[in-house]
């Protein structure tokens, strides 16, 4: 089956997604944390892309991202990739592919979207039981989105920031919204649209992306999508 052709729209968040091969581990001491988002930060600054929210799971990682260039995701992902896989054959004296195929993304409509996508991510480890408060995890966004604490990878997206005008306030209305987990419904669409890489959004934002793109933002049919004008 061929592969989906990317989203390359500068602009527009994505939610990138990249697994351990098998689903084993791809991070396996502290060291291995901070080499990947050094590498991601330095990536980022080389090719145009801003990091919202992340989280290093042991065997897989999340990513929020804002491209400011029509390749710049796929310009970082691959030089990320190439770099922390050399690093680990090294460190840990393997060879061998690290991460299971290519890394997966779908596009994210920032209007009633992208704040439950940054909980959806930085609420990883508590989902998965390592902690019962996301802040407790060190390897997330959620110290810097939630606390203020500083984090030289974290751009913060317009509609963070339009949470409160004032730090302290924003960073309590962010905490607040933890306070009500994302339903299934809400953590199915997420999975399903990352998966599949596809769009998450309203009928209007996709029949929109579609337009623009001649790309399917919605799983159906084979064949050429709707050129529908909204």
């Amino acid at each position: 089956m061929p592969r989906k052709p990317r989203f390359h729209l500068p602009g527009y968040p994505q939610h990138v997604i990249q697994r351990g091969n098998n689903r084993e581990p791809c991070f396996f001491e502290a060291a291995d944390f901070r080499f990947y988002l050094d590498s991601l930060g330095k990536a980022c600054v080389r090719f145009g892309c801003s990091v919202h929210a992340y989280v290093l799971m042991t065997n897989h990682v999340h990513l929020l991202l804002t491209p400011h260039a029509e390749h710049s995701i796929s310009q970082v992902m691959q030089s990320l990739g190439c770099r922390y896989v050399r690093y680990v054959n090294q460190a840990y004296l393997r060879t061998g592919t690290l991460w299971e195929g290519r890394y997966r993304a779908g596009l994210v409509e920032a209007d009633g979207y992208l704040l439950s996508l940054y909980r959806y991510i930085e609420m990883n480890p508590v989902r998965a039981g390592m902690v019962t408060d996301p802040a407790d995890y060190p390897w997330s966004s959620y110290r810097s989105n939630g606390k203020g604490e500083p984090d030289p990878l974290i751009t913060p997206h317009a509609l963070y920031l339009g949470l409160a005008a004032e730090a302290k306030t924003r960073f309590r209305t962010y905490r607040a919204l933890f306070g009500t987990p994302l339903d299934s419904d809400q953590l199915q669409e997420i999975r399903h649209t990352v998966n599949h890489e596809l769009a998450l959004g309203n009928d209007r934002f996709k029949d929109n992306v579609e337009s623009m793109t001649h790309r399917r933002t919605r799983l159906g049919q084979a064949g050429r999508p709707r050129n529908k004008l909204n």
